[in-house]
């Protein structure tokens, strides 16, 4: 467990210093959202029904953004090497990766969400639903990401080739994330039934993609 959490606490340091990534996925779901407002025009309803999709949107493509980089540095000074043959299994190894990606990059989107719905002319009621089903829903697609992460870590310029092999994958959490804050938004379908589906993607993900992403690496360095 000290490994562990000393990996933690290393990969949280190296994602908040400067260039580490974390601010990046933050400002880029910002000026995405915040452009929208503008792009759709004055019409306030039709800035209310499209609102969730926009905020979904964006947080998938701010997760992306820093995905590359997950394993690309470990790959390239050699710590990738040391955490294969290290005794603490490299599933779990990627698994801290992940979950400490996940809150230097994830959680700042579910925390500044509230506020930018405001801007979509999300009711103020809902906002918190809407937080909820982003904190469901963004470390499926961290997790799933540590997939495309690894498949393409000894490829040069294989951060190109991430959201090719993630999108896919992600399509269901897209789509289950979306229709979870829309029922909190507009409704009439009940918010739970989306959100138990997200919910068990989630689950799905943290426990699977580890084990893949992991394999992907061995094969990477055999």
């Amino acid at each position: 467990m000290g490994a562990l959490a000393a990996l933690f606490r290393r990969e949280a340091r190296l994602a908040l210093r400067v260039g580490g990534g974390a601010m990046m996925g933050a400002m880029f779901f910002l000026i995405v959202v915040s452009l929208m407002p503008f792009a759709v025009g004055p019409d306030l309803n039709l800035l209310q029904r499209v609102g969730p999709a926009i905020l979904w949107v964006a947080a998938l493509l701010a997760t992306l953004l820093g995905l590359d980089r997950l394993f690309q540095a470990d790959y390239e000074d050699g710590s990738l090497d040391l955490l294969v043959m290290a005794e603490t299994p490299l599933v779990l190894a990627v698994a801290v990766k992940a979950l400490a990606h996940w809150m230097t990059t994830g959680l700042p989107l579910v925390i500044v969400a509230p506020l930018l719905g405001l801007m979509l002319n999300i009711a103020p009621g809902a906002l918190l639903a809407v937080s909820l089903t982003l904190l469901i829903g963004t470390p499926a697609l961290t997790f799933v990401g540590t997939i495309g992460a690894a498949l393409t870590v000894a490829l040069r310029r294989g951060g190109l080739l991430v959201p090719v092999l993630v999108l896919p994958l992600a399509v269901p959490v897209l789509i289950f994330g979306v229709g979870a804050t829309s029922a909190a938004v507009t409704g009439p379908m009940a918010m739970a039934t989306p959100l138990m589906v997200l919910a068990g993607i989630s689950l799905a993900s943290l426990v699977l993609a580890p084990v893949a992403a992991a394999a992907a690496l061995r094969l990477a360095l055999d």
